[in-house]
């Protein structure tokens, strides 16, 4: 870092941790995962319609984040284009609102496709954004405290997204429709703001692209060359495809647990809460483990997590057994969201990483979407346990994989830190 960066760090810490805080809040009032299904649901009964939300979410976010890396690379400062990005994955819960509030006027269909236009561009917005955010991300927040600052914010996000959705289920309870959902996303726009304004006073000073001098060379020769050069890269994106066929199994054990175990509603809930609690604390605890210890042996504790949730899962006798398996999931969730994060920004040089981040989000892309289809088909044809004995197959190949293969290419340096730097550390925050 810079003399001016290593100055604002404190600044640039509390605001970025207010941001994910922000975001998770406002989220909560519009989860991808409960509310924007339901208000499906009251408008369709088509099943299919209610599992794009998810691939479309997915899709939007990881796909453009390669085709940025040109881009990115070329900028001297990263936060103006994250300003202007990042407003086009809030202002869309706006447009859900006036959906909501016009629905009658609309009618069924308009209302549905204005929906999915929205969910399209919001899930494109966040994609065409976060290029750019995880390169401000690294420049502002020394590396050493990368994992650490991702758990802290992915904590607090998701403290805050538990009671917004608990705020979200309460409107949805006592409001009718649509009025109640209209006033759940108008919420979740409203806090996102709040979240656009911390990360817009982030402060970045400039510094020099590699690129301003010389010429860059085309995105498909950049790839090949990181391909061919990078073997570790290679075993690491590997890795992370695995990982994408043993999380599948996630999206069905809550499910699994009601229609096979006996779950009420109560239970269901309390292992959801179970989940969202235990994610508050193992953000917090890996992104210190990853930063003292080792970020690929989070990776692998967070893969072998995948496969003894699913183990536990397949062989299940009574829904007790379903606690252990949300705790397990909670761990997993956190490594391959916070820790994988922080890792893939440890990848190459200033540079290059524009490439890298891309290509660790677009590659695996694929992957994300084709996994959940994967487990539906064999929850279908075969049942529930063959989904997770297949995860837990997935989860152990991951764990082969990145213990063998995998290096950690996190550089640790030397600590020459002076006392004012030290003073302006986020351990002191």
């Amino acid at each position: 870092m810079n003399p001016e960066e290593t100055k604002n760090l404190r600044w640039n810490y509390t605001a970025n941790i207010l941001d994910g805080a922000f975001f998770g809040f406002g989220i909560g009032f519009a989860s991808f995962s409960t509310v924007i299904p339901l208000f499906v649901d009251r408008m369709t009964d088509s099943a299919m319609l209610i599992g794009l939300i998810s691939a479309v979410h997915v899709m939007g976010f990881q796909l453009p984040q390669l085709f940025m890396a040109r881009s990115v690379s070329r900028l001297t400062r990263y936060k103006p284009m994250v300003v202007l990005l990042t407003i086009h994955e809030r202002v869309p819960f706006l447009g859900l609102a006036l959906i909501a509030l016009f629905y009658k006027q609309l009618g069924t269909q308009a209302a549905i496709i204005l929906t999915f236009l929205m969910l399209i561009w919001q899930g494109f917005g966040a994609g065409f954004t976060a290029n750019a955010w995880q390169n401000m991300i690294v420049k502002v927040i020394p590396s050493d405290y990368l994992a650490r600052f991702f758990g802290l914010q992915s904590s607090a996000a998701n403290l805050l997204a538990s009671l917004s959705a608990i705020g979200a289920g309460i409107i949805l309870d006592r409001q009718s429709f649509p009025n109640n959902f209209a006033l759940c996303f108008i919420l979740a726009f409203g806090i996102l703001m709040l979240s656009f304004v911390a990360i817009a006073v982030t402060r970045e000073s400039p510094h020099e692209s590699y690129f301003s001098t010389r010429v860059q060379p085309p995105l498909w020769h950049s790839i090949r060359e990181i391909v061919k050069s990078d073997p570790n890269f290679n075993w690491f994106l590997g890795a992370r495809t695995l990982v994408q066929f043993g999380t599948m199994a996630f999206s069905f054990y809550t499910v699994y647990a009601a229609s096979h175990l006996m779950a009420g509603a109560y239970t269901v809930g309390v292992l959801t809460s179970i989940l969202m609690v235990t994610q508050v604390a193992t953000n917090l605890l890996l992104g210190w483990l990853a930063d003292r210890w080792s970020r690929k042996g989070v990776l692998e504790i967070g893969a072998a997590a995948i496969f003894l949730s699913a183990i536990i899962a397949r062989f299940a006798p009574n829904v007790t057994w379903m606690y252990p398996v949300m705790i397990l999931t909670a761990v997993a969730n956190t490594a391959f969201w916070t820790i994988s994060m922080a890792m893939t920004l440890e990848f190459g040089g200033e540079k290059d990483r524009p490439t890298y981040v891309g290509m660790a989000n677009s590659l695996i892309a694929p992957a994300t979407i084709v996994a959940p289809l994967v487990g539906g088909w064999l929850a279908d044809s075969e049942g529930y346990p063959a989904t997770f004995l297949f995860a837990a197959v997935a989860g152990l190949a991951a764990v082969l994989v990145f213990h063998f293969c995998v290096s950690d290419p996190k550089k640790r340096k030397p600590s020459s830190l002076s006392q004012d730097a030290e003073l302006q550390s986020p351990e002191a925050i």
